[in-house]
């Protein structure tokens, strides 16, 4: 009885701990190489005064390189400044435990683009591509993330990440803080 007992709240502890499951929004295989990404996650929103602000990550994973994408969407009705991204660009993300992990964009350079909606908002989606450093993976699943800093070209903005995010723009409950102890294994090698 004793290891019947045992061998249940074993498997309980595993399933408690187990990974995440990983969704796709692209996992392509060709002649020409492999590609495959990671839906979508917002890990921050800004919600003030009429003006909106989220920060979306996927990971992505092409002929074995791991980056982290990073997408901006801003929307408001007043003018939006354009921050743009170059090779020089980073994220630093900095961890509960202390650490501060830096990764490095890849040579695209990219200010985003200006759309406006049929409401009157202005709307500026930026995206970025950033590599990961060697060793970097062990650290950033080690630890949620509690803050992250983009440097631009011309300007650094910080953002918070929280916890547990109960997105405006869609309703669903993310969780910032442990993305990538969530995700990251959805591209490993």
């Amino acid at each position: 009885m004793k290891y019947v007992l045992f061998s249940i709240i074993i498997l309980f502890n595993i399933n408690l701990y187990a990974q995440k499951p990983c969704e796709y929004s692209v996992d392509v295989k060709d002649s020409i190489g492999t590609y495959k990404e990671t839906k979508s996650c917002i890990v921050h929103e800004r919600n003030f005064g009429g003006t909106s602000s989220y920060v979306f990550f996927s990971l992505a994973l092409t002929d074995g390189m791991p980056t982290l994408n990073v997408q901006t969407l801003q929307k408001s009705k007043d003018f939006i400044k354009a921050n743009c991204l170059d090779k020089n660009s980073k994220v630093f993300l900095q961890l509960d435990n202390g650490k501060i992990i830096t990764l490095i964009a890849t040579d695209d350079e990219n200010c985003g683009t200006s759309l406006r909606d049929d409401l009157g908002f202005n709307n500026r989606i930026s995206t970025g591509k950033f590599m990961f450093l060697k060793g970097t993976f062990e650290d950033l699943i080690s630890a949620p993330v509690s803050s992250m800093r983009i440097k631009y070209t011309t300007e650094t903005l910080d953002f918070i990440f929280k916890k547990e995010l109960l997105s405006e723009m869609d309703g669903k409950t993310y969780f910032p803080g442990s993305y990538f102890i969530d995700a990251l294994h959805c591209i490993e090698n």
